[in-house]
């Protein structure tokens, strides 16, 4: 047989049987022969690279790495979804539903929330044209190559009858997650090689996922399960969502077996409720259950929000819980002399990685918990993201156990006093020249939300002090290529690169140097809010406390502080080295009558209006976001008061600054509207 031939032969078999295994539950052969069939392919498609292409099944062994990835612009966005965290959430977001139908009670659909990567397939007239990452939700990334080589998902087509015809486009969205079994198969070869193991599961189907050789993400196995119709243009007619995901299964794709059609709310929640015990039952890992609306008209009644589906949302499980022994209690010690003690564990698993360590917050929380060392202790990860010491388990508690106590000194080579103020939780060094608090107030002046200096982390930082050359973030600017150059894990390229990175630095917008600065309380939204104010640096630091307190958005904390920190002397002088250094501080020259940037490019159409963001907008990181509003002329504080003229919401907002703009009857507007203020600069609906 000509190798063309079997190529086409191979792909046939291999759709059929994965078919077979995802979407049927009746598999014709062993999991031993389906992968010999998919290595034959791979040798075949190595051997004869002009037959390879992204219809097959696999993307072959020599086919060009992809490039760095592009932007995608999604057709219909990419919604996220309201989470309940709890039945009583659960039960209040159904009878919500119910009131919005007008009493109809709806049919519901069940699906597994799979802890995977969101992911956006598009076809053309049968063909796969595109596939791309969820991203902010209006705009992906380009992972077209990289998704061709997970199986499953078809390259091409076919309907058997007119009740599954081909649309024109059709997009088609799912989770791409790695089971359980192949993470732990790459953990152990990772293991005996002495390479990098993954964290858990999703960590690795995203680090996967985003590979820029789509070969290296062919070895990684990973999988999928569609869940949802996005643009559809011709095709069959759809009345509801159970029935769009028979039409994506008669199509070929994967689509997960455990979903069910739920008749009423009180089967939604024993669904809900199943599936909290029984979340290991299965091979590839779940945080929770998605319940959507099934009828699509009564979506159409009930619409969105700003940000998420009325008609689905998210049932979280609660975090996950593990005892270990907890070894030891230290302490760290933040840029602003905070000593927080934190716990070292003995390493447990806990939802989806390996917890050594966890925070105890401060001295107070670890007296309420009376957590030692030497106890048995429960440990969990609030959000399924950050460690937790719940508290002890007192029937395991060592008979010589004794309270721990705070220490009075500090853990660093100048063992200076550690000092809690009446009034105050938190415990501090009070020494500035405390080098643990010198090098994290460099690491915060490098930090992405300060000075943003691309190379310059933590462990270089660490390095830099050690060897002497820093001793605070002015000192960055008077280094040279060839003291970085000897320090370790550094070359002439990169160490050339680190020094370019912290020249352009220099010319960082004055909102950045004085978030980059540290001072207490004092944030991204108030440094903005200051900058527009005042034009510079110096004009800052010479500002009355009521002067700054009198800036919309800063208030008299964040005034104290800022006064307290340039009134020290050694500030003073740490200021005076930037300037020396060539940092620039603002120029008041350029500013207009009313404050606002005379050379900005931007039509002043917010002038005389104040704007609050909250939550993640498209296209805008949150400083974009303040700044796109800033430059038009506005004010965006931190926070809604009386003065607040709108409120724009994205993806997750504070819920205290949406409660308050309601109070107020503050406008609240989405994306979109934002675009549109931008633009004219009038509020929609006002």
């Amino acid at each position: 047989m000509e190798p063309a031939d079997r190529i086409a032969e191979l792909r046939a078999q291999i759709a059929h049987h994965n078919r077979r295994y995802h979407e049927l539950d009746d598999p014709e052969i062993t999991d031993g022969e389906f992968d010999l069939l998919v290595r034959e392919l791979q040798r075949l498609e190595a051997e004869h690279p002009e037959f390879s292409g992204p219809e097959s099944p696999i993307v072959a062994v020599g086919g060009a790495p992809s490039a760095a990835f592009s932007p995608v612009v999604h057709s219909v966005r990419m919604a996220s979804l309201d989470n309940a965290m709890d039945i009583e959430e659960l039960r209040a977001w159904g009878e919500r539903v119910i009131k919005g139908l007008g009493g109809q009670r709806p049919r519901f659909v069940g699906e597994l929330k799979i802890d995977g990567v969101a992911i956006s397939i598009r076809y053309e007239n049968g063909r796969y044209v595109r596939a791309a990452t969820r991203g902010d939700g209006a705009v992906g990334e380009d992972v077209t190559a990289n998704v061709a080589t997970i199986l499953g998902i078809p390259a091409h087509l076919e309907s058997a009858d007119s009740a599954s015809a081909v649309p024109a486009i059709l997009e088609v969205r799912g989770e791409v997650y790695l089971p359980i079994a192949t993470f732990e198969d790459l953990n152990s070869a990772a293991a005996q090689t002495g390479e990098h193991r993954f964290v858990n599961p999703r960590n690795a189907a995203a680090g996967s996922l985003r590979q820029k050789d789509h070969r290296v993400t062919a070895t990684r196995r990973l999988q999928m399960w569609a869940y949802q119709v996005g643009e559809m243009q011709g095709g069959p007619i759809i009345t509801s969502h159970h029935h769009s995901l028979e039409f994506l299964a008669a199509l070929g794709f994967p689509v997960n077996p455990e979903v069910r059609i739920l008749e009423d709310l009180d089967a939604v929640i024993g669904h809900c409720q199943h599936w909290q015990h029984h979340r290991h039952d299965l091979g590839y890992e779940i945080d929770g259950v998605v319940i959507k609306v099934d009828d699509l008209a009564q979506r159409e009644m009930l619409g969105s929000t700003s940000r998420a589906p009325r008609w689905a949302i998210a049932f979280k499980f609660p975090p996950e819980e593990r005892s270990t022994v907890l070894t030891d209690i230290q302490v760290s010690v933040g840029r602003t002399g905070r000593v927080t003690p934190f716990a070292v564990l003995e390493p447990v698993f806990v939802s989806g990685s390996t917890v050594a360590m966890a925070t105890l917050h401060n001295e107070d929380q670890v007296r309420i918990k009376d957590v030692r060392p030497g106890d048995t202790v429960i440990v969990r990860k609030a959000g399924d993201v950050i460690p937790e010491v719940v508290g002890p388990v007192l029937a395991l508690r060592p008979t010589d156990s004794a309270p721990w106590v705070f220490p009075a000194l500090c853990p660093c080579p100048l063992g200076s006093s550690l000092v809690r103020l009446e009034g105050e939780a938190d415990t501090r060094c009070v020494e500035p020249a405390c080098p643990f608090q010198r090098d994290q107030r460099v690491i915060y002046w490098a930090s992405r939300q300060a000075m943003d200096i691309d190379g310059l982390g933590e462990r270089t930082i660490t390095q830099l002090s050690a060897a002497g050359l820093i001793s605070d973030a002015a000192d960055l600017y008077g280094l040279t290529a060839d003291q970085v150059e000897v320090l370790e894990g550094f070359a002439r390229p990169s160490a050339e690169k680190l020094i370019t990175a912290i020249d352009a630095s220099r010319q960082r917008p004055l909102p950045r140097l004085l978030t980059a600065l540290g001072i207490k309380h004092l944030g991204p939204a108030a440094s903005s809010a200051l900058a527009q104010q005042f034009g510079s640096l110096d004009r800052v630091m010479a500002a009355s406390g009521e002067d700054l307190a009198a800036v919309e958005g800063v208030g008299p904390v964040i005034a104290g502080s800022i006064r307290a920190w340039c009134d020290l002397p050694s500030n003073q002088v740490f200021i005076e080295k930037l300037r020396a250094a060539g940092l620039d501080f603002g120029n008041p020259d350029v500013l207009g009558d009313g404050g606002e940037s005379a050379a900005s490019s931007q039509p002043q159409v917010l002038k005389g209006l104040t704007v609050v963001v909250s939550g993640s907008l498209p296209g805008y990181t949150r400083e974009g976001a303040i700044e796109a509003i800033t430059c038009r002329g506005g004010k965006s504080p931190g926070s809604v008061s009386a003065k607040t003229d709108a409120l724009v919401v994205g993806d997750a907002p504070g819920a205290s600054k949406v409660s308050k703009a309601e109070k107020l009857g503050v406008p609240i507007l989405d994306a979109a509207a934002f675009e549109e203020l931008l633009s004219s600069g009038e509020i929609p609906n006002r």
